[in-house]
Formats: C-alpha cells, sequence, structure tokens
C-alpha cells in the first residue's frame, strides 16, 4: 500500500471526527439509539455508536401487548446505565429505555387531563398493577369499576383506557384509575339517552333492582326510578307486590331532571285513576264495607276498592273508647261497615266513620232511662267534683259533690265511697251532644224540705242533739230530715250557760225556728231566741214593771202556768 493511501483524506478525517463528537455524546442516564448486530441464545447484541456495544436480555423487548420478537438490523432505543464495565462492555437497558419514554408521555398527558392506555397484568395488596408501555402503575381496587368487582381475570391483559390520578417521579409512583373513565363514559352515555326522552313519554324498561322505596328500571342504558307511590293507584306496601327483577313493564316517564340525570317512572299513570267522580261514588252518609289495609296511631286506612282509600280517624272509632290505639279496636285486613263522613276529590281524601254504624249510646240511655229514673252503676272513678258510675253500653254518668247528701257538704260525703261501691243514683240530666249523663243520689232519699211540713220562722220545734261540738250542736229538727247547727251563742240566753258539754248526744231540747229558706234550703234554730221570746212573753202576761214585781217573781209565776198546763 501506498503512502499516500495510508495517509487519511480530508474526508476521511471528517468521518473520523464526527465520530468521534457523537461518541462523546454519549453519556451515562441517557437513552441513545442502537442497532442489533448480533442475537446470541437469550440477549442482543446492541451497538450504540463509537465501537461500543452492550448486551439486552431478550425478555426486555417483551411486554404485555408486546411481541418480543427481535431481529439483526432492527434500530432501538436502550438506556445507557454505563458506558463501560468491566469487560469493556456498555450497562444498557431496554425497559429502563421504555420506562423513560413513557413517564415523558405520561406527564403530558396528566397533565392536560388525557387518558392513557394500559393492560393490567398482575395483582397486588390492594390493588393491582398496569403496565403503560413501559411504566408502571397501581390500580386500587376501588377504582376498577363503577360497582365492586369479585373477579377482575376477564379485565386483565386487554388493553384498556386508564385516568392518571397521581404521579410522583422522583419515587416512581403512578396511580391510575378505571372507574374515573367508565363514570365519564356513563356520564356521557347517559346525557345522550336523557336528551332522546321525553316526559310523558311511555316506554318499555326492565326492572334491575327492588328496593323498599321502589324499583329501578333500565330504559336501555340508563335507569329510571319507578317509586313505590306511583306503581298502583292502591296503597302498596312493598313493590315486589307488583314488579320482580328481569319483569319487563311499560312505564310512563313522569319527570327528568337533566342536571342530575334523574328520571321518575310510574305505571298507575298508564291507568284511569279512580278519584275521578268520587263524590258522586261515595256520597257523604252512605254505609258501605271495606276492609282495612293499614293501622297507625292516629287512625286505620280501610280500602274501599282498588286505588280507593279512606281514613277513620281515631276519634270516629267508638263511641266509648277515648285514647285507645286503634289496633284495639280493629285489625289489619278485618272487613268493616263504615259510614262516609266527607269526601275531598282534590286533596284525595276520604273521612270515614266506625262508631256512626252503631246507635250513640248516650242516646239510647237516655231512650231507656227519661230523666227521674234509677239507675244502678259501679263507682269507676273518684275526682275533686264528684263521683264517675259506670253504667251499661260502657257510658259514664256523673254525681257531682252537691248531688251526694242533702244536709253534708259533698266533700265529706265523697270519703264514704270507694272504687267498686254499687251505688243506686237518680237521672238528672242526659246531653247527648255533649256526652253527659248527670246523676244523683241524695234524690233517692227524698227533699227533706219539701217534706218538712209548714216549718215557719219563730216556730218553736222539738230538735235531738246529733253531735256536740266545740262550735256549738250538731242537732235534727224531730219529725222531720231536717239538721242544722245551733252555734255556740245561741245555745242560751245567759253567758254563763252558753256552753256545749252542757247537753248530751241524743238529748232532746226545745228551740225558736230563726230563718226557714226552702229556695236557699237554708234552717236555722236558736235555744236563746226561744228564752227572750218566753221571757217577754212571761213579762206581758204576769207582770210588769210598774207592779213592782221582780224580774224572777214574774218568771217564776210563768213556769208554774206552764207546768200547771
Amino acid at each position: 500500500m501506498s503512502a499516500a493511501l495510508q495517509q487519511p483524506s480530508r474526508e476521511d478525517f471528517a468521518a473520523l471526527l464526527e465520530e468521534s463528537f457523537r461518541t462523546s455524546e454519549i453519556s451515562e442516564g441517557s437513552v441513545v439509539k442502537g442497532k442489533v448486530v448480533a442475537i446470541e441464545k437469550d440477549v442482543a447484541v446492541i451497538d450504540i455508536g463509537a465501537k461500543t456495544e452492550g448486551r439486552v436480555a431478550l425478555k426486555e423487548f417483551a411486554g404485555p401487548n408486546r411481541d418480543q420478537t427481535v431481529n439483526v438490523g432492527d434500530e432501538v432505543e436502550v438506556y445507557v446505565e454505563r458506558i463501560e464495565n468491566a469487560l469493556g462492555e456498555a450497562v444498557i437497558s431496554r425497559d429502563k429505555a421504555r420506562r423513560e419514554e413513557s413517564w415523558v408521555k405520561l406527564e403530558k398527558a396528566f397533565e392536560a387531563g388525557e387518558r392513557v392506555n394500559g393492560t393490567i397484568f398482575n395483582q397486588v395488596k390492594g390493588g393491582y398493577t398496569v403496565d403503560l408501555d413501559g411504566a408502571v402503575a397501581f390500580l386500587p381496587r376501588s377504582q376498577v369499576d363503577i360497582r365492586p368487582v369479585r373477579d377482575v381475570t376477564p379485565l386483565m391483559g386487554v388493553a384498556q383506557p386508564f385516568q392518571i390520578l397521581k404521579m410522583d417521579r422522583r419515587r416512581g409512583n403512578i396511580v391510575v384509575s378505571r372507574r374515573t373513565v367508565l363514570e365519564e363514559s356513563r356520564a356521557e352515555q347517559r346525557s345522550e339517552l336523557v336528551a332522546n326522552l321525553e316526559e310523558g313519554q311511555v316506554i318499555d324498561g326492565v326492572v334491575k333492582n327492588i328496593t323498599e322505596y321502589g324499583a329501578f328500571v333500565d330504559l336501555g342504558g340508563i335507569d329510571g326510578l319507578l317509586h313505590v307511590t306511583d306503581m298502583a293507584w292502591r296503597r302498596v306496601n312493598h313493590p315486589s307486590e307488583v314488579v320482580t327483577i328481569g319483569q319487563t313493564v311499560k312505564v310512563k316517564i313522569i319527570k327528568i331532571n337533566h342536571e342530575t340525570h334523574r328520571i321518575s317512572l310510574g305505571i298507575k299513570q298508564l291507568l284511569a285513576d279512580p278519584w275521578e267522580g268520587i263524590a258522586a261514588r261515595y256520597p257523604v252518609g252512605a254505609k258501605l264495607k271495606g276492609r282495612v289495609t293499614n293501622i297507625t296511631d292516629y287512625g286505620a286506612f280501610v280500602e274501599l276498592e282498588p286505588g280507593i282509600e279512606g281514613l277513620i280517624h281515631v276519634s270516629e272509632m267508638s263511641w266509648t273508647k277515648k285514647n285507645v290505639h286503634p289496633g284495639k279496636i280493629i285489625s289489619t285486613s278485618q272487613e268493616v261497615e263504615v259510614v262516609i263522613l266527607e269526601v275531598d276529590q282534590v286533596k284525595r281524601r276520604i273521612s270515614l266513620g266506625l262508631k256512626q254504624t252503631l246507635q250513640n249510646p248516650w242516646e239510647a240511655f237516655a231512650e231507656k232511662h227519661p230523666v227521674g229514673s234509677e239507675v244502678e252503676g259501679e263507682v269507676k272513678n273518684k275526682t275533686e267534683f264528684g263521683l264517675f258510675i259506670g253504667l251499661e253500653n260502657d257510658v259514664d254518668g256523673m254525681v257531682h259533690l252537691s248531688d251526694l247528701d242533702w244536709n253534708r257538704p259533698g266533700e265529706q260525703v265523697i270519703d264514704d265511697f270507694k272504687k267498686g261501691d254499687v251505688v243506686r243514683a237518680q237521672v238528672l240530666d242526659v246531653d247527648v251532644e255533649k256526652e253527659r249523663i248527670s246523676l244523683g243520689i241524695k234524690q233517692l232519699a227524698g227533699d227533706p224540705f219539701a217534706e218538712a211540713g209548714e216549718i215557719k220562722k219563730g216556730q218553736i220545734v222539738t230538735c235531738e242533739v246529733l253531735e256536740v261540738k266545740d262550735g256549738g250542736l250538731e242537732v235534727k229538727i224531730v219529725d222531720t230530715d231536717l239538721s242544722t247547727f245551733i252555734k255556740r251563742n245561741e245555745l242560751a240566753r245567759d253567758r254563763a250557760d252558753q256552753r256545749p258539754e252542757r247537753f248530751a248526744a241524743g238529748e232532746k231540747l226545745d228551740a225558736r225556728v230563726t230563718q226557714f229558706d226552702r229556695k236557699a234550703r237554708r234552717v236555722t234554730v236558736s235555744i236563746k231566741a226561744l228564752e227572750v221570746a218566753e221571757e217577754k212573753e212571761a213579762m206581758a202576761q204576769y207582770g210588769s214593771a210598774d207592779s213592782g214585781a221582780s224580774l224572777g217573781d214574774i218568771l217564776g209565776a210563768a213556769l208554774k202556768a206552764k207546768d200547771k198546763k
């Protein structure tokens, strides 16, 4: 070879210089392009330039949805970990190159809020791992689907879109969600489906789920709620009485909320409204039979026909059972006879009466026991104003304190009675409207004032001492039922003799009537008034101050004349 040929030309030098510059561009930690120059068993030999080669395991070219086939002459990107090792080779990685490339793309997608494609390839604690074209992301179990998924096997190894929720390049963490993508897609589908629906439209749907308050119906990609109150005009205790899961039903769209995409459905709206012309079918006062469908604290609902219910208020259930729970009077499913009390077609309310089917017990009592008749009953209660007596048909009559005794105060007499005593009384008044019966016990004994005869003021009467008290005497006028009280100062003319202890119970004495008022029912007598009257009479008959006789002489003569008589 000539010396001229051994000397490099200007072009050769330029090529060598360019190659030298290219070699200097290779640095550790960078991604460079290389060429597959050989394949030896399970590795590929890759020339990254500057006569520098590295080895990459063939498995690094494989991955979910990626073919692991690599051929001599293929150009690939690799990550340079070290430019030269102990063997004089570069330490390179295809996985890290792909990961670096993916991170750049993923960060751009994350900032733009765009979806990325990936493949679920493994299950880990709390979720799954997803291959995002070289970068590995974590998919939490709660982010797999809209509803909990028991078996994720059908989803694994399938390329599908994900939404990046979180990225941390320093730690190498990526969190993705499949659920977010499904929700967005579902929202888009719902919007499109809702846009094609109209209120009042009648469509077919399939019952998807049943709850306590209604059923969800699939309208072809979007669910509508069929509330229990819109299933039938009659009362429905549970939706399962009307529909079953999987059943195809014809429904009417009642309302559409375009913001929330909520759709309200109805079945009863497809049927004739039974409340139309209700007043003509159920006139006030009419008697008819119905079935008890529900019992509450305030009354009971009675079905008169399918879709038509009326309420028996607790106050209209019984004439006599007050403050009693409706369940103690009637029972569910019982057939009862009722009376129509009121019909309101606008408010869809019918008021019913149960007690009106029976005779008013106060009317029945008044017919059977007119005023003045005698009745017998048990003492049910004692109050501060009288006794309550239980009478027939569960009605009560009241004996006022003033009607217990003619002579003694009612507050004292009521202590003589106790619950359970059977007593007789006279009917004084019956007020059917107010449901009141007035009774009297003292009236059975007769009115002592009416039977007292011709007692007049100033008359002298004989009295029997009933009781001696500190303040005077309790006495009874002989041959009458009249009792009265003689005060201490009326026991004698002389103060020294005004002592109650001078008398004893059972002793009889004379006294003068000082007051007798039948209307006011008052009689009073006085021993003092009698003595004063006798003194005046003696003075008039047996002497005067002019005759010179003393008062003692006059009274003595009067007493002798009285004894002779």
